[in-house]
C-alpha cells in the first residue's frame, strides 16, 4: 500500500532534541545483541515514525551536530557551550545509529564539523526559499524560529505547539527576524552565551519593540530614558558598558544560512533508501516487528507518488 506523500511544504528536522529526549525518557531495557544500549535509537525511530505518518512528508531533511567543540563559534568565543557535558560513550554510539537509520530509511541527513545542526537547518531553509517552498523546522530550540518567515512555521513536535510566523511572535514576544537579538541581550544559558547583565526577557522585548534590533538600539541609547521601564535611567550606561559583550553575542546566536559545504548539493527529496541495509541495522539493534513494520511501511512509500 502507498499514499500521496505532501510535496508543498519541507520538513526540516532537528535530530538532536528528539534523540536527546528518547535517551532521557526511554526505558534503559532496550539493548543490542552485546548489551548496548539502543533506546535513543528506538525512541528516534519513532518519532521519525510518528512525523512522517502524520505528515505524509516527501521533501524531509535531517540535521545532526558533530561535536560540542569544532564549531566556528568555539573559534569567536571560545567558552562557547563549555557549561555542557560531552555526551557519553553509548550515546555517541546510538547518534552514528540514528544517522543511518536515516539514511536507510531514504532521509536526506546533513552533518558538519564546523557547523552545527542550527546552521544547517538555516542553509536548508535558504535553499527551500529559493525553490518557492514553505517548510517546518520540526524543533523544540527556540533559536530555530528565527528562521521563520510567511507561511513557514516552527514546530516543537512533542509538545505538539506549532507556531506560524505570527504565533512566534505572540509566543516569544519578539518577531522571529529579532530572536537572535533579543538573545544578545538577555544572554543564553543553555549555549553559555553572555547577554547584558540586569537585561531580561521583559526588557529585551520592550527595546526592541521601540527600537526593531540592535544596531538601532545602541544607537540611540539616548531614548532610553524616556521609555515606560523600569531603571531606564540606568540602562544606557549599562548597555554602553556591555556593549561589546552583546556584540560578541549577537555573533554566536545568529545562524550561518549560506553554508558552502551545502551549495547545490542541498536535497531534501526522500529517496527509496536500502531495505537490505535497514534490515541489517534493525536486526544488530534487535528493533521488534512492530517498529520494524513501521520504519519498512515508510520507506515503501517512496517511489509510487
Amino acid at each position: 500500500m502507498t499514499v500521496k506523500l505532501e510535496r508543498e511544504r519541507a520538513y526540516l528536522i532537528d535530530a538532536s532534541v528528539y534523540i536527546f529526549r528518547a535517551w532521557y525518557s526511554m526505558p534503559d531495557q532496550f539493548s543490542d545483541q552485546a548489551g548496548r544500549p539502543t533506546n535513543a535509537v528506538y525512541g528516534f525511530a519513532r518519532f521519525l515514525c510518528e512525523l512522517l505518518e502524520q505528515t505524509r512528508a516527501g521533501l524531509v531533511a535531517i540535521a545532526f551536530d558533530e561535536s560540542l567543540t569544532s564549531s566556528f563559534r568555539n573559534d569567536i568565543y571560545p567558552a562557547y557551550k563549555a557549561n555542557r557535558e560531552p555526551a557519553p560513550e553509548p550515546l555517541q554510539r546510538q547518534f552514528a545509529w540514528c544517522q543511518d537509520l536515516a539514511r536507510h530509511l531514504g532521509l536526506p541527513v546533513y552533518v558538519d564539523a564546523r557547523f552545527e545542526a542550527d546552521d544547517l537547518i538555516a542553509s536548508l531553509a535558504g535553499h527551500c526559499r529559493g525553490q518557492e517552498l514553505a517548510f517546518s523546522v520540526v524543533s523544540g530550540d527556540k533559536d530555530l524560529a528565527q528562521l521563520i518567515g510567511e507561511g513557514d512555521e516552527w514546530w516543537d513536535f512533542a509538545r505538539r505547539r506549532r507556531l506560524d510566523h505570527a504565533g512566534v511572535h505572540k509566543h516569544f514576544g519578539v518577531r522571529p527576524d529579532q530572536i537572535a537579538d533579543f538573545l544578545a541581550l538577555t544572554g543564553d544559558a543553555v549555549d553559555n552565551i553572555p547577554g547584558v547583565p540586569g537585561i531580561g526577557p521583559k526588557t529585551a522585548v520592550a527595546l526592541l519593540t521601540h527600537f526593531d534590533n540592535l544596531d538601532q538600539l545602541f544607537a540611540r541609547l539616548d531614548e532610553i530614558p524616556f521609555l515606560s521601564l523600569r531603571g531606564a535611567r540606568a540602562l544606557p550606561a549599562r548597555l554602553k558598558q556591555h556593549e561589546p559583550e552583546a556584540r560578541l553575542a549577537r555573533r554566536l546566536t545568529g545562524l550561518a544560512c549560506d553554508v558552502s559545504q551545502l551549495g547545490l548539493q542541498a536535497c531534501i527529496q526522500r529517496n527509496a533508501g536500502n531495505a537490505d541495509a535497514l534490515d541489517a541495522l534493525l536486526d544488530d539493534l534487535g528493533f521488534g516487528r512492530p517498529l520494524r513494520e513501521r520504519l519498512h511501511r515508510q520507506r515503501a512509500h517512496i517511489g509510487d507518488d
